[in-house]
């Protein structure tokens, strides 16, 4: 699924830096459609091309039809935004993009999604908010909800971007821990090692080993992990081996680490 197929519609739009910006942020988070309906500002602007950067070839496509039933007419689902949640159409029928875009990105493998805006003086009328299948609106803070037409579109596109990363990202099953049996083997392995480096060596090997256990098995080593602390294992083996390690009753206490210390 690609979100090529979700659509924005900015409706009267009045200023042409804000044209400029939608296009840019639309091609930040892979959109390309655009269309505006009955513009007031100028696309073809300089105020537009150079708001637009990288996300020109988005503004230059932009289509401009006459209403807003013209520009969605091909659409399974259509959300429409507004600053304004008092008193309007049913219960359930408004919320923020979190909540409600689920729903447009469910309809994408089928069918074409459009995300309408309103014009910057006032936004969206009743009637054109209550045409769609839902409302959006960005929570913001007490007397100041109205955003810039182009900071709205960012917000709302990075939500939208970010829940279809999510539902197209296919993370790997988490591979299952090692068996009782295969731990098992890796400790004795590795206690055997340490016991030849004489890490382990006096009354306090069982307690020190314990530890090093409860550590290891909490973190549930896979089969995997597993071969790292074999590996690790036989390596301390052999450098005993090749090198010998003195009983640390023969070297001078001064020596000696202490692992209680």
């Amino acid at each position: 699924m690609s979100l090529s197929r979700c659509r924005v519609v900015l409706v009267r739009p009045h200023y042409a830096g804000n044209l400029g910006s939608v296009a840019r942020v639309m091609s930040n988070f892979g959109l390309s459609d655009l269309v505006l309906v009955t513009p007031v500002a100028n696309r073809e602007s300089m105020d537009a091309v150079m708001m637009a950067t990288h996300g020109l070839p988005v503004l230059t496509a932009a289509r401009t039809v006459g209403s807003l039933a013209e520009a969605v007419a091909d659409c399974g689902f259509v959300l429409s935004t507004s600053g304004e949640v008092g008193g309007l159409a049913r219960k359930g029928f408004w919320g923020t993009p979190e909540e409600k875009l689920p729903q447009l990105l469910a309809t994408l493998p089928a069918a074409p999604a459009a995300v309408v805006f309103g014009p910057e003086p006032h936004g969206l009328t009743v009637d054109e908010i209550t045409a769609g299948h839902g409302m959006m609106f960005i929570p913001s803070a007490a007397g100041h909800e109205s955003l810039n037409l182009a900071q709205a579109v960012a917000v709302v596109l990075y939500e939208l971007h970010k829940q279809w990363l999510k539902r197209e990202r296919k993370e790997p099953p988490p591979e299952p821990p090692a068996s009782f049996d295969a731990q098992e083997r890796m400790f004795a392995h590795l206690r055997e090692a340490l016991t030849a480096q004489r890490f382990l060596w006096d009354f306090r090997a069982d307690g020190i080993f314990h530890v090093l256990r409860t550590v290891i098995t909490r973190g549930q080593p896979t089969v995997k992990e597993l071969k790292i602390f074999h590996g690790l294992a036989q390596q301390l083996a052999f450098i005993a081996k090749l090198y010998g390690v003195p009983h640390p009753t023969d070297v001078p206490k001064t020596n000696l680490g202490d692992v209680t210390e």
